[in-house]
């Protein structure tokens, strides 16, 4: 792609910095309509037919980083998948199982042109005969997408749009490959990895959707481009869902390193009255406030103070909520929503969620407590996926950033906010076994 390709096109979609967003991915679309292929196209131009070593080494020199959760530099997995044995098999994911997140879901819903490009890039990147584009069963951005891929019928790989249950540990990696060849999605223990036998035991890659879209807009304009903005230890920008008293859940496009007070601000909320944020999600953890406004959206700083950066998840706890309310009825839904095949979700996760409950109610039994403890001492790193680790690190931070609270609440003088109206979303989606 020459200089003059990059100018040109920056001049149909710049980058837009203002009040710590970026407007990339989130360009040109509105609140209330999907973008058509033509629309699509009249914003970000035709996709650039460049070769497959040429999309990986973009990804590379940007240091494109997956948006999913764990962060995997994009670059590498595209070429261990590439250097499998046998054809690849693309992946998108954008189930969304986090139930606090909507990120994937505007994505899909407002500019699914750019998903779709990004999967036929990653197609031509490990050289894949077929492609997947997972969702959970009864999403309400299937309509969007399937009108989306009747437009894209010349694509070289048609992609596959394929649904899984609704259940928050149905879209893991390694679920989704049980689905995809014809078994429950349960998580399965590894090695082998998808990338190494995955898909009908082909090399498949597993790429989260809004990973796929930055990859769209670095093959058109560029891996520095696409570093010009954010951390340098983790170039770009992300989408992140914020939410709280004065407005429901609002995607927000962000530098990556901007401050989390900044982005909180941004989105009309204030941190001054609120005792926490959740960062990160049902796997990421509770910072106090104070904390939280000063630390950038970074992995590193995330992991440094005790957290995890997740899918990108921000949410302000309401003034007068009580936050081990909040954590018990989130414990219960993450007990409930195991694949209950290994100990420590199937007895580990119920045994926690029952002693927050007690703990949130103030009906403590003081024997309760060792008991709680020695249960998240021992149920992380012994699951067939890291559901059950997830699920501590959050209780785990909950205990000591509410650790006032937990006095009290073990005094029996649970505060006035276990009243209050739940903030945090739990779906109704069925259980495991039902």
């Amino acid at each position: 792609m020459t200089a003059a390709t990059v100018a040109t096109e920056r001049r149909v979609a710049p980058a837009r910095a203002a009040s710590g967003s970026a407007a990339r991915l989130l360009s040109g679309i509105s609140a209330d309509g999907t973008l058509s292929l033509a629309a699509h196209q009249a914003i970000w131009g035709q996709l650039p037919s460049l070769p497959a070593s040429a999309i990986i080494d973009a990804a590379e020199r940007s240091g494109l980083l997956g948006r999913g959760g764990a962060g995997f530099p994009t670059a590498r997995k595209m070429r261990t998948v590439a250097a499998g044995k046998g054809r690849a098999i693309v992946v998108a994911n954008g189930c969304e199982g986090e139930p606090a997140s909507a990120k994937d879901s505007v994505l899909l819903a407002r500019t699914p042109h750019l998903v779709l490009d990004g999967i036929q890039l990653a197609v031509r990147a490990v050289g894949a005969d077929r492609a997947y584009l997972m969702v959970h069963q009864g999403s309400a951005v299937i309509p969007w997408l399937r009108a989306a891929l009747a437009e894209r019928r010349h694509d070289p790989v048609p992609v596959i749009l394929e649904q899984v249950p609704a259940r928050y540990v149905a879209s893991e990696e390694s679920a989704i490959v049980s689905h995809l060849n014809g078994g429950e999605a349960l998580p399965a223990f590894t090695p082998p990895r998808p990338f190494e036998r995955g898909v009908d035991r082909r090399p498949t890659l597993i790429s989260n959707v809004e990973s796929l879209a930055h990859l769209a807009t670095i093959a058109r304009f560029g891996a520095e481009w696409f570093a010009e903005l954010g951390d340098p230890a983790q170039p770009g920008t992300m989408l992140v869902t914020v939410s709280g008293t004065a407005v429901d859940r609002r995607v927000a496009e962000v530098a990556t390193g901007t401050s989390i007070g900044r982005i909180v601000g941004a989105a009309g909320l204030s941190l001054t009255d609120s005792e926490a944020v959740l960062v990160g999600g049902y796997f990421g953890c509770w910072l106090p406030a104070k904390t939280a406004a000063r630390l950038p959206l970074s992995h590193a700083a995330l992991r440094d103070a005790g957290g995890s950066l997740g899918a990108g998840v921000l949410a302000v706890l309401p003034p007068g909520s009580c936050g081990l309310a909040e954590t018990a009825r989130v414990a219960s839904y993450l007990a409930a929503h195991s694949a209950k095949q290994c100990g420590p979700c199937l007895n580990g996760l119920p045994a926690i969620a029952s002693a927050m409950s007690a703990l949130a109610a103030g009906a403590w039994d003081e024997r309760t407590w060792p008991a709680l403890n020695r249960w998240l001492d021992v149920v992380p790193g012994r699951g067939a996926c890291r559901h059950p680790d997830g699920a501590v690190r959050f209780v785990t931070s909950a205990l000591s950033t509410f650790a006032a609270d937990v006095a009290m609440h073990r005094a029996g003088r649970p505060c006035e906010g276990v009243a209050a109206a739940p903030f945090l979303p739990i779906p109704t989606s069925a259980r495991w076994g039902t």
